[in-house]
């Protein structure tokens, strides 16, 4: 989860963990790519769009120039806006989904299972066809 709220970071991260998710806490868009070019890819990336220095749609661009394994990193972006442009902007940079800030726990967790799950069928269902 890459937030530079230092609040959002904990609330989120908690209420992921209570969901038995394993949460790497992030505050910048720099940070998050610092993090995958030494630890590779992640299962999804939650990402802030407004932060200093480099904003959500920034790293996005950047992570979708990256190889294909990174590149391939499902995104929910997280926003306390209201505005449709930023969504159109983002979901056409490739992100699954927009999660509103302030979070509802059960919400962050529904949609944030439910893009897991879909990666996870998408992979399989790729794999298979492979095979076949």
């Amino acid at each position: 989860m890459v937030d530079d709220d230092t609040a959002n970071l904990q609330v989120a991260g908690r209420i992921l963990s209570s969901g038995n998710m394993r949460v790497t806490a992030l505050r910048s868009g720099k940070a998050l790519l610092d993090y995958i070019t030494k630890n590779g890819a992640p299962d999804l990336i939650l990402l802030d769009i407004n932060m200093p220095e480099m904003d959500g749609f920034e790293a996005m661009r950047r992570l979708r120039n990256m190889e294909r394994e990174i590149a391939d990193i499902p995104v929910i972006f997280l926003t306390a806006d209201e505005n449709a442009e930023s969504e159109s902007l983002g979901l056409s940079l490739g992100a699954m989904d927009f999660i509103k800030k302030p979070f509802v726990p059960e919400v962050l967790l529904t949609r944030v299972r439910h893009t897991i799950e879909l990666i996870t069928l998408r992979r399989s269902l790729s794999d298979e066809a492979e095979r076949k």
